[in-house]
């Protein structure tokens, strides 16, 4: 189990259980977790949500809510002290000092009223003394390659991007050099490119410091470029355990390779012209010369008025900048490119959800200079999902009543005809009709995205526009998810405007792909003209970031 590494291990869980503290009583959230980090060695612990891999590395940290988990039994080992027996003070000085933690979100982790300095030569402080606290503040901000760090210690966290933001939790992290870093899904709200800079600057820091790493993600594309070892969670166990390289290419678990199969691979469509066109309720092929759905001509963003007495020193920031395209029936057209390069600015627009200059036509009606009430036979053709589907339902309404509401504003049908099409509906998305009655919080991410999808299929639009639909689920979620896409447009023959930074996923889903860059469309064209012979540089930066994966394992025969 230990890795060869170091004969002694930094970290030893043993026999760990964990139970949640609910109305109805105990319920186990862990059971027999065990596992020894080596020196030096990344641990990967991977699967999807619900598995139990956050609890595990809170248990570790000592910061399990002690009014909803318990620890039951086991022991943490780090060095010669077992970590659940420590005190509230003792832990205090083995948190950051001994072991640190990134978590996933920055902008929740970090106080949005300190400076970056004040938070960074707090945690210093802590454990190292105040003498030249703002001196290794600099190097550590140095260390995580940020650039200006003097200036960035002045600046607070809203100040800075999301990649920013994660490099300086990276830096507190490491400012006091501690034996063991964990780090929970550090790099899974983040673009591409960002994300390989993390990775690549996690491996140089654990190469200068020494330091072991837990990395906790359910991206197996991260597993595959970071992991000396792999373990498989599932419902609170560990169901596999073993080095990067057999669990990729020899998996010995059912679970394991349903998890590696569901992860899509860049470059897997290869050859083809990815999923095939058809007709609204057709089998028919669309034609290439079909008038489109969507026509976008010169669509231009811009944030900021200078006419308010409050923004008079500040220019307008141009958010999108002539942006022109078209999607007709049956067709995806994928919107890629890094954060702030304008995709959702553009999704938003295109349904006339904010002000834009230019042209964008659907189904022959502009929307340009429409007011809200004109837009209404507009939204009829054309309906959006959302990147989170729980900020996107009313959590105290019922899900039949979410998915019946566009049918009530459009004034379609009778109280009965809504119901018998709430339970189609949901049928049509994989769900069974009484969760018509039940409330968005009692189901998973999944489950709510699949909800969100019916609400948009309510009002039977041509098109529909998918800001990052699948970017937060776990992977065989997001292959249901897609594949539920994929077969809508092959019954309705619908059109989608799929806005996304997975290469992998524009890749499968994809006719034709726009990337965009600093709100400019730098190049477009055929999905295989852009996956297989990029021209612009920056497309060619964005597939060049993507980890790579083995390719996908086979069966182990029964």
């Amino acid at each position: 189990m230990m890795s060869s590494a170091a004969s002694v291990p930094v970290l030893s869980v043993r026999s760990l259980a964990v139970d949640a503290l609910t109305p109805e009583g105990r319920k186990p959230v862990l059971r027999d977790i065990g596992f020894d980090l080596a020196a030096g060695e990344t641990l990967c612990i991977a699967g999807e949500s619900g598995s139990g891999k956050s609890v595990t590395s809170l248990a570790i940290m000592g910061l399990l809510p002690k009014a909803s988990l318990r620890v039951v039994a086991g022991n943490i080992i780090l060095g010669e002290r077992d970590l659940l027996t420590l005190s509230n003070r003792a832990m205090r000085s083995v948190r950051g000092g001994d072991v640190a933690m990134v978590f996933q979100e920055p902008m929740t982790s970090l106080n949005p009223v300190m400076s970056v300095g004040a938070q960074l030569t707090e945690a210093i402080r802590e454990h190292q003394g105040s003498e030249q606290a703002e001196a290794v503040a600099l190097r550590m901000l140095d260390a995580v390659q940020i650039t200006d760090p003097a200036r960035r210690l002045k600046q607070f966290p809203h100040e800075l991007s999301g990649g920013m933001r994660q490099r300086v939790m990276i830096a507190m992290a490491l400012s006091c050099r501690p034996k063991v870093l964990i780090a929970d899904e550090p790099t899974t709200a983040l673009d591409v490119t960002v994300q390989a800079q993390i990775l690549k600057l996690m491996r140089e820091l654990k190469a200068e410091f020494g330091t072991s790493i837990i990395l906790i993600t359910h991206d197996m594309g991260v597993v595959a470029e970071m992991a000396d070892r792999v373990i498989i969670m599932q419902h609170g166990r560990i169901v596999e355990n073993g080095q990067s390289a057999a669990i990729f290419n020899t998996p010995r678990q059912a679970y394991t390779q349903q998890l590696l199969a569901a992860v899509p691979r860049l470059g897997a469509m290869t050859g083809t012209d990815g999923p095939p066109r058809v007709t609204p309720r057709s089998g028919k092929t669309q034609q290439p010369d079909g008038e489109p759905i969507m026509a976008v001509r010169g669509l231009n963003v811009s944030y900021g008025n200078p006419g308010s007495r409050f923004l008079k020193s500040t220019p307008p920031v141009q958010a999108v900048s002539d942006v022109s395209f078209d999607i007709r029936p049956g067709e995806t057209l994928g919107l890629v490119g890094e954060s702030g390069s304008g995709k959702s600015t553009t999704g938003k627009a295109v349904l006339g959800l904010i002000p834009f200059t230019g042209d964008v036509v659907i189904e022959g009606r502009n929307v340009a200079g429409r007011s809200q009430r004109d837009m209404q036979p507009v939204r009829r053709a054309a309906q959006m999902i959302f990147q989170d589907p729980y900020a996107s339902l009313d959590p105290r309404m019922a899900v039949g009543a979410a998915v019946a509401e566009p049918m009530v504003i459009h004034g379609i049908g009778n109280k009965t005809d809504r119901q018998e099409r709430v339970a189609e509906l949901l049928r049509r998305v994989g769900l069974t009709p009484d969760a018509a009655t039940r409330y968005p919080h009692e189901f998973s991410g999944g489950q709510r995205q699949r909800i969100c999808i019916a609400r948009a299929l309510a009002l039977e639009p041509r098109i529909i526009i998918a800001d990052e639909s699948v970017a937060a689920l776990d992977v065989s979620v997001r292959a249901r998810v897609l594949d539920l896409l994929l077969e809508l447009q092959e019954t309705y023959g619908l059109a989608y405007l799929f806005i996304s930074h997975d290469m992998a996923v524009v890749e499968r889903m994809c006719h034709k792909v726009a990337v965009m860059r600093s709100g400019k469309i730098v190049e477009a064209g055929s999905r295989r003209d852009i996956f297989e012979n990029p021209q612009n540089p920056y497309t060619q930066t964005l597939m060049d970031a993507v980890p790579t994966l083995p390719p996908a394992p086979v069966r182990a025969s029964a």
